[in-house]
């Protein structure tokens, strides 16, 4: 009896004790009636919003939206990007991709977390009494812009896809349908939404947050009126409405905000975070928010980018159009002796196996996002440009082409990028018919913005994403895939159409 009273006691303590760790205490919870009480609260969940462009993906990777997937999506579908490794990844660089790519999946689920996080803020933000209007009308302006860019991205990649605003959230806290199956929006309706988020955001934003009275900081890095116009800017190239985009660079060169960076390798340098070229972008410390951008651009067995992947690089094909005068020739590790003493170099033409001493590269990784005096760690600090002012001068000059054939004005333009990298300026614009100068804009476009997630579209535009890519597939010994009639978007990525039966890929593969 004594042995079973011991035990009977030691089970009541072990169940006391056990009741206690089950039971901790709760020192505060966020519910409905708590949430969006303050000022603080409004700039909380609009300050969520812009971490979505760079926040982990989830995958115990702190990738970014755009130098991760945004990356995959555009620049790697196209002759510019490769990936060596294998995989998924490099499906995508074959353009062999099909419904069940984890890449699609990654960056569907990013571009409309970005657009959920928007949509939740839109809606919970105007309750809060304590606000001023000028403080709503800033916060609800920046998150019109976000989820203009998320849905420019996912229109970009998929097409048509399902419309979701505040009111969508609305609906859902009202009356909620877990089952309910979204259909796509049409593009023309999706487009609507997005000029009028951005005309909003371009009325409202400021130039810049110098002496600002809500975000007293200089707070750059925060979308501004020059944001909000250039990403209406890049909607009206997408759909080909010339003369807006000529009207609307004008604002945007009228607002005195903007200028080219003296040189291109300083404009991408790690502790280059915000400069008069920097329109809208993804920043990051490597201290407080780093990503792993120079791990997977660097390069292999580099002895001074030490340790990394080279998991993003640029094709041979692309490297070699480069002009060797050209500044941005030079922005690649093309030719080094490695940590292991072998000497890394591009393989010549017909040969695979290096002779001893030598490792022929399969790709050149970019010093654009791996800067050899930048972090060591493996967390960086490397800044991702979404919009930069060299675009809006590129776009303005095409727009005039495409209004007027070649001018003046679209050649100097031109010749303004171009003389930043020391490269062979255009001739005068007699010397070029209309398409003549379409094709050396593209060329420019290219060499200026290669890994800036703009090649695909720039290809899909000028009306070449079938002939460039299938011609790059076939110099590389791989069967030409691109059939523009198929492939101008992606499949719809199979998890979400197991969710949601009315996407369908009947006509994308």
């Amino acid at each position: 009896m004594k042995y079973i009273s011991i035990i009977s006691l030691l089970l009541l303590c072990l169940a006391v004790s056990c009741e206690g760790l089950i039971e901790p205490k709760v020192y505060s919870i966020l519910t409905d009636a708590n949430a969006f009480q303050s000022k603080d609260d409004a700039i909380a969940a609009v300050n969520a919003a812009y971490s979505r462009l760079k926040q982990p993906s989830g995958t115990n990777d702190s990738w970014m939206y755009y130098a991760g997937f945004q990356v995959t999506i555009t620049d790697l579908t196209t002759d510019v990007g490769h990936a060596a490794s294998g995989g998924d990844v490099g499906l995508m660089s074959e353009s062999n991709w099909g419904p069940g790519n984890t890449y699609l999946a990654y960056a569907w689920q990013h571009q409309f977390k970005l657009v959920s996080d928007v949509n939740n803020a839109l809606y919970y933000i105007p309750k809060i009494a304590s606000l001023k209007d000028a403080e709503k009308t800033q916060f609800l302006s920046e998150l019109k812009f976000l989820r203009s860019l998320g849905y420019f991205d996912l229109t970009n990649a998929f097409g048509p896809v399902p419309l979701m605003t505040e009111d969508s959230v609305a609906k859902s806290v009202q009356s909620p349908d877990y089952g309910a199956h979204t259909p796509p929006t049409e593009l023309s309706k999706i487009n609507e939404q997005v000029i009028a988020d951005l005309e909003y955001a371009a009325k409202n934003l400021p130039a810049n947050y110098r002496s600002n009275a809500i975000y007293p900081t200089n707070d750059v890095g925060r979308a501004t009126k020059g944001s909000a116009l250039a990403l209406l800017c890049k909607l009206y190239m997408r759909e080909k409405q010339w003369q807006k985009v000529v009207e609307v660079s004008q604002q945007i060169m009228d607002l005195k905000q903007y200028a080219l960076y003296p040189t291109y390798s300083g404009l991408f340098e790690e502790n280059n975070k915000w400069c008069s070229e920097n329109i809208f972008s993804a920043l990051s410390n490597n201290l407080v928010d780093g990503t792993e951008m120079m791990n997977h651009f660097g390069p292999i067995n580099n002895k001074q980018v030490t340790d990394r992947w080279q998991y993003f690089a640029i094709t041979w094909y692309f490297w070699n159009t480069f002009e060797k005068n050209d500044d941005r020739r030079e922005m690649f590790f093309y030719d080094y002796i490695g940590s292991d003493g072998l000497h890394y170099v591009q393989p010549p033409a017909g040969q695979t196996n290096p002779p001893a001493g030598y490792y022929y590269l399969p790709n050149v990784a970019s010093k654009k996002y791996a800067d050899p005096k930048g972090s060591t760690t493996y967390l960086d600090g490397h800044v991702f440009p979404i919009i930069r002012y060299a675009d809006i001068l590129m776009s303005r000059a095409e727009a005039l082409n495409e209004l007027n054939g070649p001018n003046a004005e679209s050649i100097q333009l031109i010749n303004q990028v171009k003389a930043r990298s020391k490269a062979t300026l255009l001739g005068a614009a007699g010397t070029f018919t209309k398409d003549g100068l379409r094709d050396q804009i593209l060329k420019e476009r290219g060499w200026e913005f290669f890994f800036e997630c703009k090649r695909r579209e720039d290809l899909i535009r000028m009306g070449k994403y079938q002939s460039v890519v299938n011609t790059y597939l076939s110099s590389i010994g791989k069967a030409p895939r691109i059939d523009i009639n198929k492939h101008k978007y992606f499949p719809y990525p199979q998890t979400q159409v197991d969710l949601n039966p009315s996407l369908s890929n009947s006509d994308r593969q």
